[in-house]
């Protein structure tokens, strides 16, 4: 893949002071809620670009682009923005914990030549209309790029790791810690030789997006439309899959709005394709127990290989289910290869929630009776407490998807079902932006 250094619109700390509080999440994992408390947090905060606020007043001329386009145009006048003054490529470190284990995540953003998905750049998920057509309106009004695609590559000598690894020994950028206590750091690569390096050893990579396909894809269809000779490259971060820092988690699933469910008829039906465990929630067991057998026997199975998942629907017990022959994947989806078949999210998604709860891909599109959930520290417990509360009507837990199975599946040219993944931590939003 083609990349090279570029000079980066990046905030000010003299004018906005601290730089962490004008940096968001990406603009699809920002509720409403968190919005508000990303406004509230700096005048300067990303967030009225990337994800700005409605009105019912919005019409042609005055909008949430035009709005994010006038405070970019303005942040830049007033200083709040400035453009580095030589070419770079940026090292972006991130330290974090996952079940009390620390790791560190190093990435660089560079820009790349957007190519068509193929052998050099491969997708891993479904992409949906709404969201292209928001960032490609994003990128009409300002002509700008502000979220950082995630990229994987393989590279066992690590060039680029050690390359950032050194650049730590400077003052950084930003240094922020956010509310899920991710460290972010930003550092500046600037010698020629380190440049070249990170370019000659990228020149061969093929990339798996692992984040930010809508962002991708809005970039090629802008590149098409626009004269600009910018818009051929777009501003992304890149991610070895050769170190202990690259985690992959799951993404569970959330049913509601099901006419006539039934966890007795769910269970029942289930048997039939299933082998089902059940952890009864009583005198001997109680919740937080049986949540944690749930869990381990998933974990259990899924590390002999087999396809299995959870299931909770508020009856006083937690159930797993063990798919008793991948065969019956061959014919629901004999159009896929064997690694898309074996997948876990797969099999939930043919054999549960379209065979015997009937949310097939334009019920999915429609967005009424699914809600994914991605494994942060609570969501199992929040989870739990939607479906005791009337909110949900079941809730169905995954393992992650391993690296493996990710690369086998777009090595097929195929893409997994919606919100397989879940690498954490995200890549915020903020920490360098491209003019064009």
């Amino acid at each position: 893949m083609q990349v090279k250094p570029f000079k980066a619109l990046r905030f000010d700390e003299t004018v906005v002071g601290d730089v962490g509080s004008c940096i968001a999440p990406p603009f699809d994992v920002i509720s409403s809620s968190q919005q508000q408390q990303l406004y509230a947090r700096s005048k300067y905060n990303i967030v009225r670009v990337i994800k700005g606020k409605t009105t019912p007043c919005d019409n042609e001329h005055n909008n949430q682009y035009t709005r994010a386009a006038d405070y970019l145009n303005r942040w830049i006048k007033e200083g709040a923005l400035k453009q580095d003054s030589a070419e770079a490529i940026y090292g972006y470190v991130q330290d974090f914990e996952v079940a009390g284990n620390k790791f560190q995540r190093l990435n660089f953003v560079a820009l790349a030549r957007l190519e068509e998905f193929g052998k050099t750049v491969r997708p891993h998920e479904q992409i949906l209309d709404g969201p292209m057509l928001d960032r490609l309106n994003l990128k009409r009004a300002t002509t700008a790029r502000f979220g950082l695609v995630f990229m994987l590559y393989e590279d066992e000598q690590k060039i680029a790791d050690k390359i950032i690894q050194n650049a730590r020994t400077q003052k950084p950028l930003i240094d922020f810690v956010n509310d899920q206590d991710v460290r972010h750091r930003l550092f500046t690569i600037t010698a020629k030789q380190d440049i070249d390096a990170i370019v000659e050893m990228m020149n061969d990579k093929s990339c798996i997006i692992a984040d930010g396909h809508h962002r991708y894809t809005t970039g090629l269809t802008y590149s098409k439309q626009s004269s600009k000779p910018a818009a051929k490259y777009q501003m992304l971060a890149f991610t070895n899959i050769c170190q202990d820092g690259l985690k992959l988690l799951a993404t569970h699933r959330l049913v509601r709005n099901l006419e006539d469910f039934s966890i007795k008829k769910l269970i029942n039906e289930l048997s039939d394709d299933f082998e089902i465990t059940e952890f009864k929630i009583d005198a001997q067991l109680g919740k937080p127990d049986a949540m944690q057998k749930m869990l381990a026997h998933m974990k259990a199975e899924h590390d002999s290989d087999k396809s299995a998942f959870g299931v909770y629907a508020g009856n006083h017990a937690f159930y797993v289910a063990v798919l008793r022959d991948r065969a019956l994947m061959d014919a629901v989806a004999p159009d896929k290869s064997p690694a898309w078949r074996a997948l876990d999210v797969s099999v939930l998604q043919k054999l549960v929630l379209e065979k015997i709860l009937g949310i097939d891909a334009e019920r999915l599109a429609k967005g009424e009776n699914l809600e994914y959930v991605k494994d942060t520290p609570n969501a199992i417990d929040d989870s739990i407490s939607q479906v005791e509360t009337g909110q949900k009507q079941a809730v169905f837990f995954t393992n992650p998807v391993r690296m493996q199975q990710l690369k086998m599946v777009t090595d097929a040219g195929e893409r997994m079902p919606q919100k397989s993944t879940y690498f954490f931590p995200k890549m915020y939003t903020g920490l360098t932006i491209q003019k064009l």
